[in-house]
């Protein structure tokens, strides 16, 4: 038996086809977690109101004699402060961001005993991250801002 379709029976299956693909597709990312969609941040009209504030509190970081150092060893990732500052001195917290994966995000407060702080390899997980370390010396604020692949 032959099966004989018509043109226009043709183009409506062809079409009728596109349409249930493209629907799928929007089905996905609306309803399965997977396909997770979120902002960077959920207060953004805030944080860019604030934009001006965290340059100037950079630029205090780059005048420095040297600035933060973050490096990557055996045992993690070693972040190294300022030695012209005593560490007992230092304050303020290091944000973990993970753009891909905001579950995994994590903050770190900053006391110090030596100019280094560790961070231990089991709190990182392959792949980049949005480094962020907002700290305070003699009430003087500054900023660094770093985007790594761990």
């Amino acid at each position: 038996m032959k099966l004989k379709i018509s043109w226009p029976t043709g183009i409506i299956i062809a079409i009728t086809a596109f349409v249930i693909f493209i629907l799928s597709f929007v089905y996905k990312v609306t309803f399965m977690p997977e396909y997770d969609h979120h902002l960077v941040s959920e207060e953004y009209y805030k944080d860019e109101l604030n934009y001006q504030q965290e340059i100037n509190k950079e630029n205090k970081g780059v005048a420095l004699k040297e600035n933060i150092k973050i490096k990557k060893d055996s045992l993690g990732l070693t972040i190294i402060f300022p030695v012209e500052f005593e560490p007992s001195k230092i304050n303020g917290t290091i944000s973990f961001v993970r753009l891909s994966n905001d579950k995994i995000d994590f903050n770190i407060p900053i006391k110090l005993t030596s100019n280094e702080i560790l961070i231990k390899d089991e709190k990182l997980v392959e792949g980049r991250w949005d480094v962020k370390i907002e700290w305070n010396v003699n009430n003087i604020d500054y900023l660094y801002k770093e985007k790594l692949i761990y």
